[in-house]
């Protein structure tokens, strides 16, 4: 098995468990959180989904400028009535949906699928 197969197989079967595994949100949500970072990722969608305001601009956050989320914004979703185990769960599904994003444009590049 190549590097570049392994590296596939193992994020589908990472990315498998986080969207779908039970928790404290559905998994509808985790697949919308793909979906919108893929789509923020420059990843061809084919509509991005609506997500409230507040986890938005979390998730946004996390795809674009992770080390930009501050205490504020956990707060905010906090606020928002959301817990703390569906805070984490929306964080891992944000940002591990941006880094296969980026991992899949750094393979399709040299591959040389510009």
């Amino acid at each position: 098995m190549t590097s570049e197969a392994f590296y596939v197989t193992e994020t589908q079967a990472m990315a498998h468990a986080v969207f779908n595994s039970p928790g404290d949100t559905l998994p509808e949500l985790r697949h919308a959180i793909e979906t919108y970072v893929t789509t923020l990722s420059g990843g061809a969608t084919e509509n991005s989904p609506i997500l409230p305001p507040a986890l938005e601009k979390l998730i946004r956050k996390i795809a674009l400028h992770a080390y930009k989320v501050t205490a504020e914004d956990i707060a905010e979703l906090q606020h928002a009535g959301y817990s703390e185990d569906a805070i984490f769960e929306i964080t891992v599904s944000a940002a591990l949906s941006a880094g296969v994003a980026r991992l899949s444009r750094a393979l399709n590049t040299l591959q040389g699928d510009f």
